[in-house]
């Protein structure tokens, strides 16, 4: 066996990313912890806890879910990711480190993964954790009817895959040898089977508190069970989620918070007002006309990070079933003056699906730059906009409705944050001007919107991706059929065929070449509209430190102080 031992000496210097989309328990809840206005600190400290920082941050609203299991979005995942750890974690330089498991074989042929887990995991209310907690839980996402978004995503390698999604959970590859050995089998051999790892839904979840508590086990303290540096002690809607340290998780020693209070809100001007008041330390949400005043100062962060602001078309539905009418929206779209202008360059043009910072098969190389070089341009010629104007208004026409005649008009559907509205009345007026098309605004709130939008209950609507692992698949899979985040409802079998060669294939350059086949194809049928790559700005304390942000667009919070 190939043996992939991992050094924990090293890893812990800088710390873990805990890439997991979890929760945690108390069995004791607070009250509710005072605020502080000088600089977001907490001044109660939770559970007897007399040491460490009490930090109050913002980082969105109420998560539409905290389960790991059904939890789809950057904001959720990221308010409760510091409550569990998976087999394996991403530190703060973007490696694979040893998480809940501290070394893992590879058989020869590539279809056996065998994990060993630490010795002596605890769950926070401190019964122990084992490799069958890890059987549990895998087969939970698998199960239909968890209807878990990422299922086919994370586990469709697994060997048994299909019989579990139909309900035969026993089929599925999965072992526990005994209380610290956790065997995996595959169907066929995936290059990045060690990053799907580490994602949020491959999180352990305590079989006792979600079969006693059924839907509700997320939402109170006292049946959050979780496995991470942090535990969940109270949660009031529309207010605040406060997790304190998990004495049981087996580095707390490294842990430096005492409390980590998540202020919930959605609204940027209400965020930065508690920003400025010093009731939080780091905000997320910051008003978009606030950012020229801000560029240049100490506490303003921007940072790439990999994902792709794009568009939905709902496949399914006319005129949106017509791969021209689709094009020819998308076409119309003025990429540049987007990011640069209604995003104030806080956002990057799309030139492709697939953004920069993705790797591809050779060491250092990236995948954008190799479709660059392999189609000898980029997709979205930012230089020639006019041109692709021109043949928008051609495409338009072809598809039945010259200059906009008949068209229906068309509902747009966003929730109102960051420049989600800003980018929507460009839009309006861009498909007005150029294909002479009207376009209603239709605002909803995030707990609806996302249920919405997967639903496919609506025309065209905003959409983003931020990758959950460095490979291209983590976007282009969207697009399968079977994806539980195929938003617009996108079904191509030609292309399901190609992504299933390219994730199946032991041949990591084989693998790439099908991906660059697949964006192209994705591209070409207008499937979606990539807009603008994604950055993350906002506002930090300067005093706080030992935090780390990911390309994967997470804050990371459990080794924070405060000068």
């Amino acid at each position: 066996m190939k043996k992939m031992s991992l050094v924990l000496a090293a890893v812990m210097a800088t710390g873990m990313i805990l890439t997991a989309c979890g929760g945690s328990k108390s069995t004791q809840p607070t009250t509710g912890a005072a605020t502080s206005a000088a600089n977001g600190e907490t001044t109660a400290p939770a559970e007897g806890n007399s040491k460490g920082l009490d930090l109050a941050v913002q980082i969105g609203p109420d998560p539409e879910t905290i389960d790991p299991a059904l939890n789809s979005a950057v904001d959720g995942g990221n308010m409760i990711l510091h409550a569990f750890e998976t087999l394996l974690s991403v530190d703060s330089e973007n490696k694979i480190v040893p998480g809940q498991a501290e070394s893992f074989d590879v058989s020869e042929d590539g279809l056996t993964y065998t994990f060993h887990l630490r010795k002596g995991l605890k769950w926070s209310d401190g019964t122990p954790l084992t490799a069958n907690d890890f059987v549990y839980s895998w087969k939970r996402l698998a199960d239909p009817k968890t209807a878990a978004p990422y299922a086919g995503d994370m586990l469709g390698y697994v060997k048994g895959y299909d019989e579990a999604a139909a309900g035969n959970l026993d089929a599925l590859g999965l072992s526990a040898p005994d209380e610290n050995t956790f065997v995996v089998e595959l169907s066929a051999p995936c290059v990045y089977f060690s990053k799907l790892v580490t994602h949020g839904s491959m999180v352990p979840v305590e079989k006792a508190t979600v079969e006693a508590n059924g839907d509700q086990w997320t939402l109170k303290p006292e049946t959050y069970v979780s496995n991470g540096p942090l535990k969940m002690i109270e949660w009031v809607p529309g207010s605040h989620i406060t997790f304190a340290k998990n004495e049981n998780y087996w580095d707390a020693d490294k842990v430096t918070l005492n409390t980590l209070k998540f202020i919930l809100m959605e609204d940027g001007n209400a965020a930065y007002s508690a920003y400025q008041t010093g009731e939080v330390s780091m905000i997320k949400t910051v008003p978009t006309e606030e950012v020229p005043g801000l560029k240049g100062k100490e506490d303003f962060h921007v940072e790439p990070i990999m994902g792709t602001y794009y568009l939905d078309f709902q496949n399914q539905k006319e005129p949106f079933n017509n791969p021209d009418v689709r094009m020819a929206l998308s076409l119309a779209i003025d990429r540049d003056y987007v990011a640069n202008t209604v995003m104030q360059g806080t956002y990057m043009p799309a030139t492709n699906f697939v953004g920069p910072g993705i790797s591809d098969v050779e060491p250092g190389s990236f995948f954008e730059d190799e479709t660059r070089k392999l189609n000898g341009k980029d997709f979205f010629d930012l230089k020639n906009h006019d041109a692709d104007v021109a043949k928008a208004k051609e495409l338009l026409a072809k598809a039945g409705y010259p200059d906009g005649q008949g068209f229906p008009t068309i509902e747009y559907m966003i929730n109102d944050s960051g420049y989600h509205k800003p980018v929507a009345e460009y839009l309006q007026s861009c498909w007005k001007e150029v294909l002479n098309i009207n376009v209603d605004i239709k605002v909803v709130e995030w707990a609806t919107f996302t249920p919405t939008r997967r639903a496919g209950d609506y025309q065209v609507a905003r959409d983003g991706w931020v990758y959950d692992y460095d490979d291209p698949s983590n976007m282009l899979n969207l697009m399968m059929a079977s994806s539980g985040n195929n938003n617009a409802k996108y079904s191509n079998p030609e292309l399901d065929k190609l992504l299933d060669e390219a994730n199946t294939t032991a041949d990591e350059k084989e693998h790439y070449s099908k991906l660059h086949e697949a964006e192209n194809m994705i591209l070409k049928d207008a499937a979606i509209a990539p807009v603008a790559y994604y950055t993350d700005f906002w506002l930090q304390n300067p005093k706080l430190k030992g935090t780390w942000h990911s390309p994967y667009g997470y804050w990371f919070f459990q080794y924070a102080t405060m000068d």
